[in-house]
């Protein structure tokens, strides 16, 4: 076997040209012999032919290699060789076998019965069709080989979908089709090209009497409720469950074991995905200018898909991240090309504590809508490091603000966090304070900030929106729960929970951004917009759906022989059990039914000033105790949990 394998790699990766003309050479050889057998069938003839029989030699491949040609046969890639090309290759012998039967009739040679016209193309058809079904089964590897170190399998699915992602199997050689799952009695206890076909609740059973590794979403159609029902049916069997891509993937016939994918955030979720108004959506976007700051960050980059599908003429990216940037600008060039969207995309360098760039760019794109997504939202380095955060979180919002009022902005949107609300830690409280400050310019007509520059300067009218929205923790973010899960789970754990009860409001990216939109669209000045979230989802246990689904299982005192284990590492400065979304009661419905608003208690510009003044003096001599005293006096329920960290 070994010598088969070495002498495979160096052919496969000979020209493609080389190899076609092994393949043309072969044909022509095959034609030769098949002329040769079919005498010997007829006439029993062994040795030299006459004369006249000698053009039946020569009329074989002149004949067989243009037809060849004309219909494919050498476009193929012998490895990849499925029935679709024996079929096609059948087709051509079998047309070729026509013209061969027709010329010899018409020929009418000596010594060359017209029997033969009949006997030869059925033996080039098998002669042919045997060395593509070889080269197939040499080249890509035999069907038998190896089986103990591949994936036993069961694809959810005996559609469309699972009978590709089945026929791709076959290729790939990497996983053992056991048998398909469906929940359509109609075709439980049938079977598909010799695999058996079984209902949900067989599979416990078949799992252990067939040693399942794998079980493969294959209904990429299947309804978000109905999927997670049947994850969560899934999550007490020892396998690993997987998923396919989108079915626009399925129907190009791109699948390969390659897109097998990992349960999206989704799935690991739970429950349904907040479903988008596209009036709303649409709103503040079609046909204008739009700015993204944080552009190259999770949600910023969300914003910036999505914000494209709307079609505004122009799409200003703002971040001070060269690699993010690029990024982001990069894909969104293609998804234009792919959509055939004619948005302008403006990458531009720039952080939000330069005012004067801010100023510069909002001068030179006017734009009508900003979303304000900058900001530094780890909360154990914001721990670390308070003064940066100040500077970043609510100067830079400010700054981002102040250009937006002077450029005449629209809508001004700021992305905030649960975290905001009585906040334990030094981010969410300066998120709170940004959000602090633009509830103060949304309720002044106009504001001066000559006391913040400390020299006279104009008033400024108040002609933006502004409007904050509030939601929990991104699934897929960078820094999130799941990516480190994942990423533990491959390292073989453990999987590390701060506390065994703490619990966290989730969202997915896409849905963060659609609120993001959504909320913008609606404001009217100074509102607070939280999403209803439905219940918290505790850490603990999705730490355990992702392992269950993993297919491993969970290393405790009660199964000491587990595969991975949870290991609690006590909350982090700053972390707190559980998070909230108000910091009052009561919210207010919105035309959105599933976002609320609040208008919560803040101070008036005049006063903020002061406040802010004796804040950016701290920041920037890096006076951590006068931050922590500051942001205590202005943020409701703010309490320093780490007074003593390191600045």
């Amino acid at each position: 076997m070994s010598f088969i394998k070495t002498a495979r790699t160096p052919l496969l990766a000979l020209p493609r040209s080389f190899k076609v003309t092994v393949v043309v050479v072969l044909d022509l050889v095959l034609a030769l012999v098949s002329v040769w057998i079919s005498f010997y069938l007829r006439i029993n003839q062994v040795g030299l032919p006459q004369l006249e029989q000698g053009y039946v030699y020569l009329l074989a491949p002149l004949l067989a290699f243009p037809l060849f040609v004309r219909l494919g046969l050498y476009r193929a890639i012998f490895r990849y060789t499925g029935m679709a090309a024996l079929a096609s290759t059948a087709k051509a012998v079998g047309l070729y076998g026509v013209l061969f039967f027709c010329v010899l009739v018409v020929l009418k040679l000596d010594g060359v019965p017209r029997t033969l016209g009949i006997i030869q193309p059925m033996l080039f058809l098998l002669l042919v069709g045997a060395s593509r079904a070889m080269a197939r089964f040499w080249l890509a590897g035999s069907p038998f080989r190896g089986r103990h170190e591949e994936g036993r399998l069961l694809i959810y699915g005996a559609g469309a979908a699972g009978v590709q992602t089945a026929s791709a199997l076959g290729i790939a050689r990497q996983f053992v089709l056991l048998g398909f799952i469906d929940e359509d009695a109609a075709k439980v206890g049938r079977s598909i090209n010799g695999v058996d076909i079984m209902g949900l609740s067989d599979v416990p059973e078949a799992v252990e009497r067939m040693g399942v590794t794998d079980i493969l979403l294959a209904v990429p159609s299947l309804g978000r409720s109905r999927r997670n029902a049947i994850i969560d049916k899934l999550r007490e069997v020892p396998v690993h469950v997987r998923t396919l891509p989108g079915m626009a993937d399925l129907a190009s016939g791109r699948v390969t074991v390659g897109d097998f994918q990992e349960l999206d955030v989704e799935d690991l979720l739970g429950r349904a995905p907040v479903p988008p108004d596209a009036a709303l959506l649409a709103r503040n976007l079609l046909g204008k200018t739009v700015l993204v700051t944080g552009a190259g960050g999770s949600i910023g980059g969300e914003l910036c898909r999505q914000i494209i599908q709307e079609k505004p003429c122009r799409l200003v990216l703002v971040d001070h991240n060269e690699f993010g940037l690029y990024t982001i600008h990069s894909e969104l060039l293609r998804l234009c090309a792919e959509h055939a969207l004619q948005v302008e995309i403006v990458p531009l360098l720039a952080s939000v504590s330069n005012l004067r760039r801010l100023r510069e760019i909002c001068r030179e794109h006017r734009p009508a809508t900003v979303y304000h997504a900058a900001a530094y939202k780890h909360v154990p380095l914001v721990e670390c490091n308070p003064s940066e955060g100040i500077l970043n979180n609510v100067f830079g919002t400010l700054n981002m603000a102040r250009a937006a009022m002077e450029s005449g902005v629209e809508y001004f949107v700021l992305v905030s966090t649960d975290k905001a609300v009585r906040p334990t830690n030094i981010m969410g409280a300066t998120k709170r304070m940004a959000e602090l400050v633009l509830q103060a310019l949304a309720a002044s007509r106009s504001v001066s900030f000559a006391s913040l520059d400390g020299e006279p300067g104009e008033v400024v009218e108040n002609r933006t929106l502004f409007a904050m929205v509030r939601f929990g923790n991104v699934l897929g973010s960078s820094g999130s729960v799941v990516p480190l899960f994942r990423r533990q789970l491959l390292e073989g754990g453990p999987l590390t929970v701060t506390h065994q009860d703490v619990t966290r409001y989730f969202m997915t990216i896409p849905e963060a951004a659609q609120l993001v939109l959504q909320a913008g669209a609606m404001a009217h000045g100074g509102e607070v917009f939280v999403l209803d979230m439905g219940e918290s989802v505790k850490i603990m246990d999705l730490a355990r759906r992702m392992i269950q689904l993993s297919g491993l299982s969970i290393r405790d005192e009660r199964n000491p022989g587990g595969d991975i284990e949870i290991n609690v590492t006590g909350l982090r400065p700053g972390e707190k059990l559980y998070e909230e979304l108000l910091i009052g009661d009561n919210p207010e419905p919105t035309a959105h039914e599933r976002i609320m608003k609040a208008r919560e208690d803040f101070v008036g510009w005049s006063e903020l000033a002061v406040v802010l003044i004796r804040m950016r003096v701290a920041a920037e001599q890096n006076d951590r105790a006068c931050v922590s005293e500051i942001l205590q006096q202005q943020v409701h329920g703010y309490v320093s949990q780490a007074a003593d960290a390191p600045v």
